[in-house]
């Protein structure tokens, strides 16, 4: 066999292993690519309902979980911050609820608790302002402080732009945002352990 046939194959050869090579590379990437566009568990479960233990909720305390993509705050209010909502029902803008924000109050809820009427201390409330869609932070200490009324009997203070909401999530009167806080549909699995995102209906 003459050089010239000899370097031809082994060339040949180097030619179809570097072809093999890269199209294992090219299949891995591809593979690879796919698992990405796949949806991941966190995605699929962003619309599913969520749920949560309270059972180490104390009163006055507030917890946040995450429901579609949107803090969903728990706050389990106090026999004293219960009291305030009859103070807070004539400065409040809804105190019925009658203009939703993006969902209805539920049929379930209580108009001035905004909770089930057999767990009225629990408020379950979308903590996304109805103004321009910030944050409220939880301003539950009475009394007079900075960016508040000398009267304020605790709930919560948007920091975008001033709106106020007292403990039911209902925004006082002459404020930015123009609805009360969303309350989603939710259920009851115990007296600790709750469904947000679902109730008797069905998925919300």
């Amino acid at each position: 066999m003459s050089i010239e046939k000899q370097v031809d194959s082994g060339r040949r050869g180097l030619l179809v292993a570097t072809c093999a090579a890269g199209g294992v590379a090219g299949l891995a990437t591809t593979g690879a690519l796919v698992s990405t566009f796949q949806p991941s568990e966190r995605a699929k479960a962003a619309g599913a309902p969520v749920e949560v233990d309270i059972s180490s909720l104390k009163p006055g305390e507030m917890t946040t979980v995450e429901w579609r993509g949107k803090p969903v705050w728990i706050l389990k209010r106090t026999p004293e911050m219960m009291a305030t909502l009859a103070k807070t029902e004539d400065k409040v803008a809804d105190p019925k609820s009658n203009k939703p924000y993006t969902m209805e109050l539920p049929s379930y809820c209580d108009a001035q608790t905004r909770t089930r009427k057999e767990h009225s201390e629990i408020l379950i409330t979308v903590g996304i302002c109805s103004h321009l869609g910030c944050s409220p932070s939880s301003k539950f200490q009475a009394g007079a402080q900075p960016s508040l009324p000398d009267d304020w009997q605790g709930g919560f203070l948007c920091p975008c732009h001033g709106s106020t909401f007292d403990l039911a999530g209902r925004v006082f009167k002459n404020k930015p945002a123009p609805q009360n806080l969303d309350v989603p549909r939710h259920m009851y699995l115990s007296d600790t352990k709750i469904v947000i995102g679902k109730d008797e209906k069905g998925e919300a």
